[in-house]
This record gives structure tokens, sequence and C-alpha cells, in this order.
């Protein structure tokens, strides 16, 4: 997914660490400085469940 602001060491972790807390979710990887690949269980979570935790954050996300 893409994620923007994720710029910096800081950024990148508070961005793992909400992805992480979200139920489902099996693994977080960042790609790069706008994209991290998320590994979860679509019966637990939706694409959107992630996007709202990232927007909660102060993240603007979305699929790419």
């Amino acid at each position: 997914m893409g994620v923007r602001g994720m710029d910096t060491d800081g950024a990148r972790e508070r961005v793992i660490e909400a992805l992480r807390a979200v139920p489902g979710v099996l693994d977080v990887a960042p790609s790069d400085a706008s994209r991290v690949a998320v590994d979860y269980d679509p019966t637990e979570a939706t694409a959107m469940d992630l996007i709202r935790a990232l927007r909660r954050i102060g993240f603007l996300a979305g699929m790419e």
C-alpha cells in the first residue's frame, strides 16, 4: 500500500506499529519511503481497516 509522509525512521516505525496493532495483520514490511507491504488475514481485517489505522495517526494511505 502507498503511504505518504513515511520518509523518516520515526515515521516508518509509527506506521509499522499502527499496522501491526490491527487485528489480523501478520507481517508489515516497508519497501521504500512511500510503500509498505502488509500481509493480513482478510477474514479479520480489510484494506480499509489498514487505511483507517494510518489515518488515525496522521498518514494518508491507499491501496496500490
